[in-house]
């Protein structure tokens, strides 16, 4: 890319984390810049996931998991999702309608998102209440259905992070990555004392929001990793936005749609921007620079001043957290 750019003989990386590559490779950047080594980085990501089918898609992405505790198994991202998406019905009360709320709300955000892979309206009665929406709508891992996965997707994404005397001399409204957190989980799942919680989310998100001297009741924005549906509730409680077991129920309320008390992938999230995996992290950031910046239409977020994103890796094994400040 320093070829094709022109911009031989900088200096350049690469940073592969999984699905939490994109934030992976911001925390690289932000780090150089920080620590004076560097005062510019550009930072991409991208993917291109349809190459291959759906099947092939999905079995390259399952060697995240365990390699003999799991893959070796037939353990696939979605039957991780699934696994987890029963047990947390089976305690919080969570219902796949609640399932069809997220999908819905996503999808129908990325129809104001210019850059979103979904530009296909649906509705509750389409994907779920329908005689036809069995055949709209089948289970792909039970109890998750064709809707509650984000499309496999091309994408790519870019930010600049630059030194605050940089900052100064571009006509741009500031935007300061405030706060980093990352935090890792046992690989295999299964080794978790509680398998509905979601450790590393909580560690990171902890962390990002000490290092900003800030609380999940600051955000005005968020972008979480809806990957399947489930993931956007229960990262919501575990960033602190909700207490556990309250997600589905803030959801129902409308709390997490634009306008809410805290609007969450107002622009369509992994579910309807898409999930070009390399991609997503810096995605995320883009959205929420968007958004600080005042610059993002019709899904404005009114106001906005504190965003923040969490990019997931594997099935919580590795979470990267970032906490942005609108600066005056």
């Amino acid at each position: 890319m320093v070829d094709t750019l022109s911009l031989t003989p900088a200096g350049a990386a690469v940073v592969e984390n999984g699905p939490a590559s994109g934030a992976s490779a911001i925390k690289a950047g932000f780090a150089a810049v920080a620590s004076g080594l560097h005062d510019v980085v550009l930072v991409t990501g991208a993917e291109r996931m349809r190459e291959v089918n759906n099947l092939e898609a999905t079995d390259f992405v399952a060697t995240l998991t365990h390699p003999l505790a799991e893959y070796i198994y037939g353990v696939t991202l979605p039957a991780h999702a699934a696994m987890f998406t029963r047990l947390y019905m089976e305690r919080y009360g969570v219902t796949e309608r609640h399932l069809a709320m997220v999908a819905v709300k996503n999808q129908n955000a990325a129809m104001r998102n210019e850059f979103a892979h979904l530009h296909q309206p649906i509705t509750i009665e389409g994907i779920l209440d329908s005689p036809e929406a069995a055949t709209n709508n089948p289970y792909v891992a039970e109890p998750l259905r064709f809707f509650d996965a984000c499309p496999v997707s091309d994408g790519g994404a870019a930010l600049l992070l630059v030194s605050a005397d940089v900052a100064k001399g571009i006509d741009r409204p500031p935007v300061r990555i405030a706060g980093v957190g990352q935090a890792t989980d046992t690989h295999a799942v299964h080794e978790r004392t509680e398998p509905t919680d979601l450790l590393a989310v909580r560690a990171a998100a902890a962390k990002s929001f000490a290092m900003a001297g800030l609380g999940p009741d600051d955000v005005d924005v968020a972008e979480l990793h809806d990957a399947f549906t489930i993931l956007e509730i229960v990262e919501s409680e575990e960033v602190g936005f909700f207490a556990k077991g309250e997600g589905h129920l803030a959801l129902e309320k409308g709390e997490t749609a634009l306008g809410g008390r805290i609007p969450i992938n107002v622009g369509g999230g992994l579910k309807g921007r898409g999930h070009p995996v390399g991609a997503t992290g810096v995605a995320q950031a883009h959205e929420i620079v968007t958004q600080l910046r005042g610059e993002a239409g019709e899904r404005q977020v009114d106001g906005a001043k504190v965003g923040f994103t969490c990019n997931f890796g594997g099935f919580g094994n590795n979470v990267v957290c970032l906490t942005f400040v609108k600066e005056a």
